[in-house]
């Protein structure tokens, strides 16, 4: 394989470029399908492992582990503990322009433990399982990136190569804390990937998200013998919820608000003197995000006034939206269309039929597993911490059927296929699409160029400030 690169390579010196270079990338992209081919065993070894882990974000201690074995094992130069968070890496190969970054995710999420079977069956009751498919995300990123250096290594192209272990997307925000710390400052372009019960390479925006606890201090009492003395955080709580509730009619219809009581006290007859609640409040728009949010802690501060305690709120992330890249998108889902959908066996069939019974709603077609949905300028209304990144750099993502059609991202049914046969082919197609469009920026300077002018464009004259100030990563959000 090294020595048709070679020849390819030299031959094209000698006829002309409108002749040859098609070839040559048509043949390296045949050269990075097969490198992930012949090296599948040790992805699903590794997707295993990690799905077997399901550790929780900033504790991905075993994950990023794996991860990073698996570079430094092909050759990459590793570096762990970036932006200061313990379990976040990048692994570097090569070197000069252009840079290529491919994202990587590992973390898993609370009280999703489930088998690898289509009924409801935790493996530790409680316990965490990977419901987004991070397990998958992360493999498929790193065998895309080892394809990408094997083909750099073995044809003589310019370029580095560069994986980001990305920690905590649930909640945690991540990428955040590595973009505000110039990690993707020199780097050209983003690819990325999800998990999804589609396959598609849509150039996508989001919602963005700003989160945060409000924690409301009050006065402890005897709620029978001496009400009067007391000051109850828990009804602090209760008015800032139902002033955000009114103020519902008077924002955005795009808009999202929602909430959770973390700490609602411990006994009806003692007056709470603390009470917790977290919010997330997400929109298109960034500004309104952050317009929105003011009025949301301006109705904190009143339910602390109102209530006679005192109020402290913690911004535990702030996300962008993301911004969608209409060249990268079209290169994406160029390449996702060579390489196809998912096809069930007879076994993986059985499966599917059974793990859409369990979900109560009408499910798609089980073949359509198998189709590339059109490329389209699309949104969808959730949140994700790449959304920062692509504000820094040229970013473009696609989704692959690792799920059955209809399933839920952060449901049992996802665990359940995110550790057996279907996600596994879908990691696969994965990752041979994005070392495919990694080729064609190598090869193809004009649409680094093109990606650019459309990421300037789109950005204008805005100009990136995180939305979370100078906070520290909160590595201690899941304990």
């Amino acid at each position: 394989m090294k020595y048709s690169l070679i020849v390819i390579f030299l031959c094209s010196i000698f006829f002309s470029n409108a002749q040859i270079k098609p070839a040559i990338v048509d043949f390296g992209k045949q050269y990075v399908q097969h490198s992930i081919d012949n090296h599948t065993p040790m992805y699903i070894s590794t997707a295993k492992q990690i799905w077997g882990a399901a550790e929780l974000g900033y504790r991905e201690t075993r994950s990023s582990s794996l991860l990073q074995q698996l570079m430094t094992s092909n050759g990459f130069s590793v570096e762990v503990g970036v932006a200061g968070i313990p379990t976040a890496f990048t692994a570097v190969y090569g070197k000069g322009k252009p840079v290529i970054a491919i994202l990587a995710e590992f973390d898993a999420l609370p009280g999703l433990s489930q088998d690898t079977v289509a009924e409801r069956k935790p493996l530790i009751d409680g316990g965490s399982g990977h419901g987004c498919g991070h397990n998958l995300f992360g493999s498929a990123s790193a065998a895309a990136a080892i394809a990408v250096k094997e083909w750099l290594a073995n044809s003589g192209n310019q370029g580095s190569i560069r994986l980001y272990g990305t920690p905590a997307e649930e909640g945690g925000g991540a990428k955040v804390y590595m973009a505000r710390e110039g990690l993707f400052k020199d780097v050209d372009i983003v690819l990325h990937w999800h998990p999804s019960d589609a396959n598609n390479a849509n150039a996508e925006s989001s919602l963005a998200v700003k989160t945060g606890m409000f924690r409301f201090y009050g006065k402890a009492s005897h709620s029978a013998a001496a009400p009067e003395n007391g000051r109850s955080a828990v009804d602090a709580v209760e008015s800032m919820d139902l002033m955000v509730n009114m103020m519902r009619e008077h924002i955005s219809p795009d808009a999202r608000v929602h909430y959770v009581i973390t700490n609602g006290g411990k006994a009806a007859n003692v007056v709470p003197d603390f009470a917790e609640v977290e919010y997330y409040v997400r929109h298109p728009d960034v500004k309104e995000v952050l317009n929105i949010w003011d009025r949301v802690v301006k109705a904190a501060e009143g339910a602390a006034l109102g209530t006679e305690t005192t109020m402290k709120y913690e911004v535990i992330t702030g996300l962008y939206n993301l911004l969608p890249n209409q060249p990268l998108g079209m290169a994406m889902y160029n390449n996702l269309k060579k390489v196809g959908g998912i096809k069930y066996d007879a076994k993986e069939i059985q499966f599917a039929e059974k793990i859409q019974s369990s979900f109560g709603y009408p499910a798609p077609p089980i073949i359509r597993a198998e189709a590339v949905t059109p490329f389209a300028m699309g949104f969808y209304s959730a949140s994700t911490d790449v959304g920062d990144i692509s504000w820094q750099v040229p970013t473009v993502g696609l989704g692959v059927a690792t799920w059955v059609p209809g399933t839920s991202a952060h449901s049992w049914q996802a665990v359940a296929t995110n550790g057996m046969s279907i996600g596994f082919k879908a990691m696969i197609n994965a990752a041979k699409t994005i070392a495919m469009t990694a080729l064609d920026l190598y090869t193809n300077p004009s649409l680094i160029e093109a990606a650019k002018a459309d990421w300037l464009k789109r950005k204008g004259d805005f100009q990136y400030k995180t939305l979370v100030g100078d906070r520290k990563p909160p590595l201690d959000y899941r304990k």
